[in-house]
């Protein structure tokens, strides 16, 4: 095996192994498994480029649910013959546009669920006996750091002039629905 460190003998009799006698320095035998990279480790030269993917990938499921030719309905039901996953779940949701003109990107689709239990598998009808509960995340945005004028709690102030600045946080957004019993 790949990972068993015993001791091995070579064609010539010789014991082949970590700590062999012998060895002068030199590692001889099996090697450890090699260990995966953890991916965290890795970092973007440029995060900015990073961050433009994916705005434009929340930009683009924007764009779909706007566009889309699927039912709109907020029923609690299950419809097999959707592709979205969220329509084929047990907990199933819709989307809706979350919009802060204050934030890039300013437009995030946020779920909601649809059903208050969850769809029993085998009568395919809501079961009220368990909750369709929201599974939240939190999603980097760049916030506008000063009010906007006309936004509700802005106050002029003829003092201190605003300029705008955009600053990074975390935000947490509906992302999908689950069962809980």
């Amino acid at each position: 095996l790949p990972w068993d460190h015993t001791p091995q003998r070579t064609a010539a009799g010789q014991q082949a192994g970590c700590g062999a006698a012998g060895s002068k320095g030199r590692r001889r035998g099996l090697a450890r498994p090699p260990t995966a990279t953890p991916a965290l480790s890795w970092a973007p030269d440029d995060p900015y480029t990073t961050m433009a993917d994916y705005e434009r990938s929340i930009q683009d499921m924007v764009h779909q649910l706007r566009n889309s030719s699927e039912p709109g309905d907020t029923k609690c039901q299950v419809n097999l013959r959707l592709w979205r996953s969220n329509r084929r779940s047990l907990s199933p949701w819709a989307y809706s546009i979350n919009h802060d003109a204050t934030r890039i990107p300013a437009d995030i689709p946020e779920a909601q669920c649809l059903c208050t239990g969850c769809i029993n598998p085998f009568t395919m009808q809501e079961d009220r006996t368990m909750a369709s509960i929201p599974i939240y995340s939190r999603l980097p945005v760049r916030r506008l750091l000063c009010p906007v004028p006309g936004e509700a709690g802005h106050k002029p102030s003829g003092k201190k002039k605003c300029h705008k600045k955009y600053q990074m946080v975390m935000e947490t957004i509906a992302v999908g629905c689950t069962c809980m019993f």
